[in-house]
């Protein structure tokens, strides 16, 4: 009997990793996602009401010269090229945004939640909103993932506002 042979660990890290193309950092790609991402997040940022310093901080704490140069910009319609870490936390604002829209009823429903302060682990009793506005990457990634696993079924510890909330029986599944 022949034994298999072994692939070193590392070898087999890296064959279970997916590779990113060596373009998708490219300033190309970044100028076309720059001026739509940009725009979103401040339609976004409208509709959590988001002070001038929140959004600064959300995005990294940009001068506000250059904030407003890019906005402008934007609003223009001209192309601007934002950086990877700007295009990264717009990504994680769009992202918190759509599980959101995933697991509450209504865009003032998650803007409530948003601003409620919550129980979970995570937050130490402060609103998801101080996360996403502390100014780091981190805070932005964490409410992010936070939602995306809530949205794919993982426990969510209950806000104050679903406090009286009676988890479904199978009795309350209807089948049409």
């Amino acid at each position: 009997m022949r034994a298999k042979a072994k692939m070193p660990r590392s070898d087999v890290a890296m064959m279970a990793l997916p590779r990113l193309a060596p373009n998708r950092f490219a300033t190309a790609n970044r100028r076309r996602l720059s001026g739509p991402g940009l725009r979103t997040f401040l339609a976004i940022a409208d509709l959590w009401g988001l002070s001038e310093a929140e959004r600064l901080m959300v995005m990294g704490l940009p001068s506000r010269s250059t904030y407003y140069g890019w906005v402008k910009a934007v609003r223009e319609h001209r192309d601007i090229t934002l950086d990877l870490d700007v295009l990264t936390r717009i990504s994680a604002v769009l992202g918190i945004h759509q599980a959101l829209g995933v697991l509450q009823g209504s865009e003032k429903a998650a803007g409530a939640w948003l601003h409620t302060p919550h129980s979970g682990a995570v937050f130490g009793g402060r609103p998801p909103l101080d996360l996403v506005t502390s100014g780091t990457q981190d805070g932005l990634m964490t409410v992010r993932r936070f939602l995306d696993a809530a949205r794919g079924g993982l426990y969510m510890e209950p806000n104050e506002l679903d406090r009286d909330f009676k988890p479904y029986t199978d009795q309350d599944i209807v089948f049409a």
